[in-house]
């Protein structure tokens, strides 16, 4: 089966060219059309709450500001 392909691509090197040149063709009408949002977004997601308290700093961290923080970061376009 092979030997028949590669007599055939030898016999009709025509064919054969212009069938290379229609998918270089369709390679570049594909690069063309590929949308720009195909790049995932890798940007950083960041929250940051600020709690002031005159008493009780560390119960402050630990109760209010640390959990709003991993809630606000779960949420999309929350920026």
């Amino acid at each position: 089966m092979i030997k028949s392909i590669i007599e055939f691509s030898v016999r009709n090197k025509l064919i054969i060219a212009m069938l290379v040149i229609g998918l270089i063709g369709a390679g570049v009408v594909a690069l063309q059309s590929l949308p720009i949002d195909a790049v995932p977004d890798i940007t950083n997601n960041q929250v940051q709450v600020v709690t002031v308290s005159q008493s009780l700093p560390q119960e402050v961290e630990q109760f209010i500001t640390y959990p709003v923080e991993v809630v606000m970061a779960n949420i999309p376009e929350c920026r």
